[in-house]
């Protein structure tokens, strides 16, 4: 069976966004590789070593793996796509919640909804889409 770890593309701010998301969400950044450091480093556009070409951050047993776009392609942001963090419990939605909420976008304040004990839906500062469930309902 395939195992599916989605891949954000960032436009310059990469690193910052990872290590953002690895304090948040407690992970651990594994590998991260620049432009200047690659095969490649000699063919990179100028201003363009420090960016990231590939980074992975492990969260228990799955990866969040990104880059930032090579600065001769136009960034379109992300769209038509979320990451979802769901919790056993609503204290947890809440912290990561806020934290995730700062600077942000909230599209859907975080509250109890027919499916969860917390439901929140925001686009972080880094332009990253998420939603965050806590808590399965009680009947």
């Amino acid at each position: 069976m395939p195992v599916l770890d989605p891949y954000l593309i960032f436009n310059g701010n990469c690193a910052e966004a990872m290590a953002f998301y690895a304090q948040t969400l407690g992970g651990d950044i594994v590998m991260t590789l620049r432009y200047g450091e690659s095969p490649l480093a000699e063919q990179c556009a100028a201003g363009s070593a420090e960016r990231i070409m590939h980074t992975q951050l492990r969260l228990g047993d799955r990866r969040l793996m990104a880059s930032d776009c090579p600065p001769d392609q136009a960034y379109a942001g992300m769209q038509c796509v979320s990451l979802s963090l769901s919790f056993d419990t609503v204290a947890e939605a809440e912290n990561i919640s806020a934290a995730l909420s700062e600077n942000a976008e909230v599209r859907m304040a975080l509250a109890p909804t027919f499916w969860a004990g917390a439901f929140a839906m925001l686009v972080d500062r880094f332009g990253t889409p998420w939603m965050i469930n806590g808590a399965p309902a009680t009947p």
